[in-house]
């Protein structure tokens, strides 16, 4: 059967749609978290930094890629390698966002049932009622289960819509309204009595902090968090039509999901710093802290806690559900286009098989936690799997093959639009992309494993 490609509508589509792949539940509780406990503000400057030195020319490969090939990720690769195995990548970074949907499921799901829990008003409690909860909800070996096959679900209801009826609709709907709920919910935090020394320890300078492994955590960071290695942004390219201006693209992204990263950091720290808690990383900030946090902050109005409880989740829920479309979309356009199949039936092969991992990875955090692989927990397995070794690789080998493989004629083109945009910036741009991210990459493999 021939398969018609969509492509993304509109410039506004392409950007919110591709941040929306960046934006996820990291954005909530690891940025900021990293920029308070690691000099504030003086962080959130080396990270910008990141931004322009790896992020951004790690994006424009990926967009490279993906918009000369106008294909799923594989293809893409396999023909600007003329059938040289580089297509490899392309496969590395579909099974990399599976993986990863499966266990960000799990997660996705803890999210819900919070959403759900607020709404009816579970989560009010001392200190040790929450964490009981928490700890009673993760090691159920069934209602975790159905939340996080659920949410894989409902993406998979938006992924097989299409391109522009579903990925890009729904983008330009969940965007706004997480930018209009983390802008309130920033609002109510920051009037909190004492909420200025909250502000003070995320966007003061605190540069006695600075050392070479804040840098390095930084570097990270910025490669993580805008979904580098995963194939999504040579995938969702793919659907960019030839006019679109990828440097700006890359730029607008890149800002929008920083934006959204200190916005966190300005909702969290201000109402933690207002009832005198040390915000803590991880699922305690989100499931454990965080709602007794709220509790204590809006203690002389319970209303006001119940419907900020109930929104923060639900931007949880929001942030986490941009992410799943775009690793969904992923392995669902790979299906459609080389096996020939209707977007429905790829769609099912991926939910499936991310169901089954989500099952197995919900069940491993406690409920049977005999389920490991090298010592470690299922989900921590898949986790470290994907973020030490597959996402780095994949980052590191689009570097080399656009930089090094790809005619320079070829990145040219694509970068000025066949001839129509300034070069100006195009050999900065190749210098980076051929020297300078391949050692931030090497860099950020060697730390995340430890040696460095």
């Amino acid at each position: 059967m021939k398969i018609e490609r969509g492509n993304f509508g509109s410039k506004v589509g392409i950007v919110l749609a591709t941040a929306g792949s960046a934006v996820g539940l990291g954005n909530v509780w690891r940025f900021p978290y990293m920029a308070g406990e690691n000099g504030g503000a003086a962080f959130i400057l080396i990270y910008i930094a990141c931004i322009f030195i790896l992020g951004i020319p790690g994006m424009l490969s990926e967009f490279i890629v993906g918009r000369h090939g106008q294909a799923n990720a594989a293809r893409s690769y396999d023909k600007l390698s003329g059938g040289k195995p580089w297509k490899f990548i392309g496969y590395l970074g579909i099974l990399t966002s599976t993986i990863i949907l499966g266990f960000y499921a799990v997660v996705a799901g803890w999210c819900l049932q919070y959403l759900f829990a607020s709404i009816v008003g579970q989560l009010s409690g001392d200190v040790q009622y929450v964490k009981a909860y928490f700890q009673d909800f993760s090691c159920h070996p069934v209602y975790p289960v159905l939340w996080g096959v659920y949410f894989i679900l409902v993406t998979q209801w938006v992924v097989m819509r299409g391109v522009r009826s579903g990925i890009e609709r729904a983008s330009k709907f969940l965007m706004p309204i997480l930018l209009i709920l983390l802008l309130v919910l920033v609002v109510a935090s920051c009037m909190l009595p004492g909420a200025v020394d909250g502000i003070r320890f995320l966007l003061k300078p605190d540069f006695s902090k600075l050392s070479g492994g804040v840098m390095l955590e930084a570097l990270g960071q910025a490669f993580f968090s805008l979904s580098l290695g995963t194939a999504c942004l040579c995938t969702y390219a793919s659907y960019f039509t030839k006019y679109t201006n990828l440097l700006n693209s890359a730029g607008q992204i890149a800002l929008l999901d920083t934006i959204i990263a200190v916005l966190a950091g300005l909702m969290i720290f201000p109402a933690a710093a207002s009832v005198g808690v040390s915000p803590d990383s991880g699922p305690s900030l989100i499931f454990i802290t965080l709602p007794n946090v709220f509790q204590q902050a809006f203690a002389s109005v319970p209303v006001i806690g119940y419907v900020v409880s109930i929104m923060f989740y639900a931007l949880l829920v929001f942030a986490a559900l941009t992410s799943t479309i775009s690793m969904h979309e992923i392995g669902t356009v790979f299906f459609t286009e080389e096996l020939h199949l209707p977007r429905r039936y790829s769609a099912w092969i991926i939910t499936v098989v991310a169901s089954v991992l989500c099952v197995f990875c919900s069940l491993s955090v406690g409920a049977y936690d005999n389920l490991k692989l090298m010592g470690k927990g299922l989900m921590d397995f898949c986790d470290m799997l994907t973020a030490n070794f597959m996402l780095p690789l994949g980052g590191l080998l689009t570097c080399i093959f656009v930089g090094w493989y790809v005619p320079k004629k070829v990145v040219r083109d694509e970068f000025t639009n066949n001839g129509t945009l300034s070069s100006r910036f195009f050999n900065v741009y190749l210098f980076a992309v051929r020297f300078v991210c391949p050692v931030c990459i090497i860099i950020i493999f060697l730390h995340q494993l430890g040696v460095i």
